[in-house]
This record gives structure tokens, C-alpha cells and sequence, in this order.
């Protein structure tokens, strides 16, 4: 477990949460603005991944996270919170569905993690502010989005070697890139979140996926959430 600081993650969900897709889009382009898209790490020591599911039928969303000590990947803590889904499942604007339910997770670690990577979009996503984006402006962590699938942008033909990657260029800006994590396995999808630059996130994803096409953080964090 983490005890080198007790500091944990508070951040307060705003008060005027919203209720309807116009609503939170209104508040993605507000808030948009807020993303800072250059390192501003400090010194890397422990990475958590984040999941997010479903539970009875939908009525209640479960969110999990798994902070792992970095670079060698070993379990340092960990969390679970669950909270009734107050927004429905919209594509583009699921970060207001589960981000809830991923403060209350945060909030109950010892110490907060140094870089978060979401399994979702970063600034890769029609409004350029992805669950990565919306979560790192909130809480001020650095993040990334580590995406299993396209959401928008298109890219070239990647080479099968572990560490290619390419541009995701979507209405003829870099948002992302494909990154192969594993030689000869379909790419992820990395873009940033927050408080750090593309290269460096590529970096980090990279270190986080020694063996396997997803992040151990995103791997962690997924049997957390599908745990009893």
C-alpha cells in the first residue's frame, strides 16, 4: 500500500453536474480550454489504471482503480467505488457517466497516484476532451488515454515492430497516435489527457506494456473491476 503521502485524491464533483448531451457539451467546451498539453510531471513513482463497468443491469456503474509502483509494475494499492449511473451511456460524453463514480474510487486511495492512464480517449475525440481530459482537468494529475478502439482520426500503416506508431490526424490535427505495444497485435490508441505531451505519453504507455497489447495498469484495474 501507498503511505508515502497521505494526501488523498478530494475533488469535488461541480454542483452543476449535467443532466442532458447539451449540457455536457457545453461543459466539454468549456472546459476544454483547461487542458494542458506539455509535461508538467513531477517525478513518476506510482501510475493507477482506471476501469469502469456496469452492475444490475446498468442501474449502478462500478468504477476500480489499480495503482501500480513504477517502472516495475508491482501492486501498491487499490480501490473500489459503486454509485447509481446518474447520466446515461451517450458515446463522446461518457465521461459524465463515470467520472462520479471514479472520484469516489480516488478519493479512498492512501496517497494519490503521479500519472493516471484511462481506458479512453484523451484529447482523441470529436470535442477534444475525453474521459483522460475531463479526469485530469478535475483532479490536476497528469493522464493519458489508452483507447482499444477509434474513436475518431485516421492514421497510416504501422510497422508489426513493438514501439511503432504513427499520427492520428483528424480534421487535419495531430490528436493521437496508434501505437503498437506488442509486435504484430493491434494498436492501442494513445492520447494525451493532461499535463503532458504525446511523446511522453507514448513513452509511458510503452513502459507500462512490457508484455501484453494492453497497459498492466488498464489490465490491473479491469480484474479489480470485475472482482466480486
Amino acid at each position: 500500500m501507498i503511505h508515502h503521502l497521505m494526501n488523498p485524491v478530494r475533488p469535488v464533483i461541480p454542483q452543476a453536474w449535467p443532466n442532458t448531451p447539451a449540457e455536457a457539451i457545453a461543459v466539454q467546451n468549456s472546459l476544454r480550454r483547461q487542458v494542458v498539453a506539455e509535461d508538467r510531471l513531477s517525478v513518476v513513482r506510482y501510475v493507477a489504471g482506471l476501469d469502469v463497468g456496469p452492475v444490475e443491469e446498468g442501474a449502478l456503474v462500478r468504477a476500480a482503480v489499480a495503482v501500480l509502483s513504477f517502472p516495475d509494475l508491482k501492486t501498491a494499492d487499490q480501490a473500489v467505488a459503486r454509485r447509481p449511473a446518474g447520466f446515461p451511456y451517450i458515446p463522446g460524453l461518457l465521461s459524465f457517466r463515470e467520472i462520479p463514480v471514479l472520484l469516489d474510487a480516488l478519493a479512498k486511495l492512501g496517497a494519490p497516484p503521479d500519472l493516471l492512464l484511462c481506458d479512453g480517449q484523451g484529447l482523441a475525440h470529436p470535442r477534444r476532451f475525453g474521459l483522460a481530459c475531463h479526469l485530469g482537468v478535475l483532479t490536476g494529475i497528469p493522464s493519458i488515454g489508452v483507447a482499444k478502439s477509434l474513436l475518431v482520426g485516421e492514421h497510416r500503416p504501422l510497422p508489426h515492430a513493438r514501439g511503432s506508431w504513427r499520427p492520428l490526424v483528424h480534421k487535419g490535427e495531430v490528436v493521437g497516435a496508434a501505437l503498437r505495444t506488442r509486435a504484430g497485435v493491434a494498436p492501442v490508441y494513445v492520447s494525451i489527457g493532461h499535463k503532458l505531451s504525446l511523446a511522453t505519453a507514448i513513452d509511458y504507455v510503452l513502459a507500462c506494456a512490457p508484455r501484453y497489447r494492453l497497459p498492466e495498469t488498464t489490465r490491473a484495474a479491469h480484474r479489480l473491476a470485475s472482482g466480486p
